[in-house]
């Protein structure tokens, strides 16, 4: 009998050290630098929780829809409370992503969408005004005249928003024309063979949008290559940290950026401890979470470059 009064004793014991919430957090691998900038913050954040019992993780990495698909599927199998997920594709994460919310999961959607109003959170950046203001910051640092060429990124809805708004930014200045319009996939390495040859067909060039800062890098290692380096207005995107450095260290090509942060996961990840402990943001008179949240575009110049600039992050 005493015997059992122990054993007893050490399972209450050790069911009252267990976690009372269980967060699964599925996004894509590091396959560039962006996802590499998101996996390090979704492991910032949650080591930031480290000292609290409350709270236990698990963090999988996909290649590919069907990996991410399996991966939730495990997690759910684990009896996870909330899901925060960055969806490797919207259309085939879709099911999984609403089953996990039927069966009462607290979930929460980053960046890419999924085809279904049925979640709990959904937050992203700001992709119209992260277009627009790069537009607009052409536009007038050009002065309304001059030839541009936009480097997209993959053929998606993302960048269908980003491209259109960059458009409407340009729209009231007919002497600022896109002579260019050519797709990087989001890639250092073919932003720098796209840039090599409108290089060699286009002998003016006043300036260049990237969609982000991957593919700015591969246009200026074009540009130094072919020496024209100089008298060009270049402006990429979402502020990977070597670019950061070079704003403030006073580069003449490259004055501005525009977040578009991989942190984002962070908050979100953030928001799923809140929303499991009942907490509501700090300021907002309603007890819930907001459903949809869009972040700020913030610009970044050198005066504030250094607020902007995480020299351990691997983005």
């Amino acid at each position: 009998m005493k015997k059992l009064l122990v054993v007893l004793m050490l399972t209450l014991t050790l069911l009252s050290f267990a976690a009372k919430y269980k967060i699964g957090v599925a996004i894509p691998a590091a396959d560039h630098g962006w996802t590499g900038g998101m996996v390090w913050w979704a492991q910032y954040a949650i080591k930031q929780y480290q000292n609290d019992p409350d709270v236990e993780f698990y963090l999988v990495t996909a290649r590919e829809p069907s990996e991410q698909i399996a991966q939730v599927q495990a997690l759910l199998a684990r009896g996870i409370n909330a899901l925060v997920i960055n969806p490797y594709e919207s259309a085939p994460l879709t099911p999984i992503c609403v089953q996990a919310f039927r069966q009462g999961v607290y979930t929460v959607i980053v960046d890419r969408g999924i085809n279904s109003e049925e979640y709990n959170v959904y937050i992203a950046g700001d992709n119209y005004m992260y277009g627009y203001l790069a537009g607009k910051y052409i536009a007038e640092k050009l002065k309304g005249k001059g030839n541009v060429v936009v480097i997209r990124g993959i053929p998606s809805t993302i960048d269908d928003e980003r491209v259109k708004a960059f458009k409407d930014a340009i729209a009231p200045y007919p002497d600022l024309k896109i002579i260019a319009e050519q797709p990087g996939y989001w890639s250092r390495e073919k932003a720098f063979e796209v840039m090599q040859t409108l290089l060699t067909k286009f002998p003016q060039i006043d300036a260049v949008w990237t969609g982000d800062d991957d593919m700015l890098h591969g246009v200026l290692i074009a540009l130094r290559q072919a020496g024209r380096d100089k008298n060009i207005v270049l402006v990429g995107g979402a502020c990977e940290k070597n670019i950061v450095k070079m704003i403030m260290d006073g580069h003449p090509l490259i004055e501005v950026n525009f977040t578009y942060p991989p942190n984002m996961i962070a908050t979100a990840i953030n928001l799923a401890v809140m929303g499991l402990k009942g907490q509501s943001l700090n300021g907002f008179y309603q007890k819930g979470i907001p459903r949809k949240i869009t972040l700020s575009t913030e610009t970044v110049t050198r005066q504030n470059a250094k607020d902007y600039y995480f020299p351990d992050s691997v983005f």
